[in-house]
């Protein structure tokens, strides 16, 4: 099969099975790990945009989900907004701070983006902590407005709708980041991360690419993050804590960086796998640790991810298949 057919038909047929899933799994437990999966596959899968795809190594992206909870959570809870508006309202105030972030790394390079962007993270969440009577401090905010369309609640059904709507997230943000990335902007950002200064004299200007790229990596994110809010009625500081944070990117870092749906493949099994150990006794704590692990020997092998190494095997295929048809 072509590798073309294969990026279409493989993605048709993964949606396919997923829409398929609640006829299956008829309990809100199994569902719930469903609905966090499609939320840290947008977290990941954006995450890569400016990681991945530009080589901008921004430790702060954790940030612009936790802006999108708080959004989500003041806009409903304390303001009164529908809470369909406040999730959207979430990608816009993420967006806004991604833009306050990049103004200031969008000219530096290395561990200096990475110090800046993590700096960052922990000053909006020292915001959030000192903003007792609108955030709720370390104690967030509880009891927020769930979903509703129409005369159909969102709890009902056993996570019936919320499952549906993840997943449309989900896929409203992979057909965005396929958009973006094949488009000459996502070619402009592979030039940006793999040579900058041919890339500069070329014309392109590394500084608003950066910045166009972590304002257009922060929107689904943002969205994300309002969505867990609601889904799950609560907002707090957890959200820019560092054990969210190594998830995500291990999530990045094990699907392969530089692609779309490697990390999106990623965090649908460690969500499942870390879960799965936390059954285990004796490893309800050491999980991360052999999620770690994992990452390292993935990486090891293979420094692509795993898509990198299912490419590798592919490209073997098609080498061994060209003698033959050369001789037919």
């Amino acid at each position: 099969m072509r590798p073309a057919a294969t990026s279409i038909i493989l993605p048709l047929a993964s949606l396919v099975l997923l829409l398929l899933v609640p006829l299956f799994a008829t309990d809100s437990y199994t569902r719930h790990l469903f609905i966090i999966a499609f939320l840290y596959a947008v977290i990941a899968s954006n995450w890569n945009l400016s990681l991945g795809h530009c080589g901008v190594f921004n430790f702060g992206h954790l940030t612009f989900f936790g802006v999108g909870v708080y959004t989500a959570a003041i806009l409903s809870k304390t303001i009164g907004i529908n809470p369909w508006i406040a999730i959207v309202a979430g990608g816009a105030t993420a967006a806004l701070a991604a833009f306050v972030i990049a103004a200031p790394v969008a000219r530096l390079k290395g561990i200096y983006v990475v110090l800046v962007t993590f700096a960052f993270g922990q000053l909006v969440m020292q915001l959030v902590l000192s903003q007792a009577q609108i955030t709720g401090g370390a104690e967030g905010m509880v009891r927020i407005p769930y979903l509703r369309l129409g005369d159909y609640s969102f709890i009902k059904d056993y996570k019936l709708g919320y499952y549906y709507a993840a997943l449309f997230l989900l896929v409203a943000s992979t057909l965005f980041l396929l958009a973006v990335v094949r488009s000459p902007f996502g070619k402009s950002l592979k030039a940006v991360r793999d040579a900058e200064d041919y890339a500069a004299a070329r014309g392109i200007s590394i500084s608003r690419q950066r910045i166009t790229v972590l304002v257009l990596s922060a929107i689904f994110t943002g969205i994300a993050g309002g969505f867990y809010a609601i889904y799950l009625r609560v907002a707090s500081p957890d959200v820019f804590g560092f054990g969210t944070l190594s998830l995500a990117l291990s999530m990045v870092l094990i699907g392969g960086t530089g692609t779309v749906y490697g990390p999106i493949v990623a965090a649908l099994a460690l969500t499942f796998a870390t879960e799965a150990l936390a059954g285990i006794r004796g490893l309800e704590e050491a999980r991360f640790i052999v999620i770690a692990l994992a990452m390292i020997v993935v990486l090891r092998i293979a420094p692509g991810g795993l898509l990198g190494i299912i490419e590798k095997l592919n490209i073997g295929e098609r080498k061994t298949a060209e003698p033959a048809d050369a001789r037919n």
